[in-house]
């Protein structure tokens, strides 16, 4: 028997789910935001912009014009370029942490759903020693002690979203494993693993992706957060973080600083955030 779409187990099949997508408004506005920061971000190198670390003094603090589409900074770099080059950074950093944590924390969660008993008590126990801290101030003991880099910045962020990730599995689990088709490869002599690969995660992954999705939105805030104290990205690497605390000294003067990559990080977060929660009610086979 096939255990990739069971009867009963409540899957939207993939044409309808998509149908259903293209007609939520919702959707439809957070797609487009998110393609919008993906398309920045990797059509960046090609756009006829300056570097986002060349400056030019002679256009210090200069206002958005022709020149320079959304001004320049007080060392003359030009703020639509460092905010491409900071959208791949967020990108990066959030598509990684959270790729990082979706594996392993999926991994987590279904054995421990799955299998029960010690294992279970075993591995949720260390999540919730995870879960007792603030995700930001997880976030920042872990890059405070490891130190401040782009690497450290994702291993934090996914330390973050770890624990969430293996509950939304461990509970996908819980719903699944009582049910006939994965009772009745059980009775065949299915092993566990077996029955873990073939019909736990392919119903227990719409679920989990959408967590995923909602997490990247929080991944990027948490990225600035880091980068705008300092334990995130550091300079001259442009991050939307580092960008708005570079431009705290010339609010009065020069607000446009603060305006461009704070409006970044809201388009960006409110995209995925969308996107998430269209996704979510589309594979709601009761919608």
């Amino acid at each position: 028997m096939s255990a990739a779409a069971p009867a009963g187990t409540g899957l939207v099949p993939r044409a309808a789910f998509w149908r259903r997508l293209l007609r939520d408004p919702r959707a439809l506005l957070g797609l487009g935001l998110v393609a919008l920061a993906l398309l920045g971000a990797l059509l960046a190198p090609l756009l006829p912009l300056p570097g986002p670390e060349a400056p030019d003094f002679l256009a210090t603090l200069a206002p958005p014009g022709a020149g320079h589409p959304l001004g320049t900074d007080d060392l003359g770099r030009d703020t639509l370029s460092r905010i491409l080059a900071g959208a791949q950074v967020s990108l990066l950093v959030g598509l990684c942490s959270v790729g990082a944590a979706l594996l392993l924390g999926g991994a987590i969660g279904l054995f421990a759903g799955f299998l029960g008993g010690w294992v279970d008590l075993v591995l949720m126990r260390l999540m919730d020693v995870l879960l007792a801290f603030p995700g930001i101030l997880l976030a920042l003991g872990i890059t405070a002690a490891l130190g401040a880099s782009l690497g450290n910045t994702i291993l934090a962020i996914a330390a973050v979203n770890l624990p969430v990730m293996a509950r939304v599995a461990r509970g996908q689990a819980l719903a699944l494993r009582g049910l006939d088709y994965v009772r009745a490869q059980q009775a065949l002599g299915f092993g566990p693993m077996t029955i873990l690969w073939r019909a736990v995660l392919p119903n227990a992954l719409s679920p989990i992706l959408v967590q995923g999705s909602v997490l990247l939105a929080s991944s990027i805030i948490t990225e600035s957060y880091l980068s705008f104290l300092g334990l995130g990205v550091q300079p001259p690497t442009p991050s939307w973080g580092n960008m708005l605390r570079d431009a705290i000294g010339f609010l009065d003067q020069a607000p446009w600083l603060a305006w461009f990559p704070g409006l970044a990080i809201f388009l960006t977060v409110l995209g995925f955030n969308l996107l998430g929660d269209g996704v979510r009610d589309r594979l709601d086979p009761r919608d």
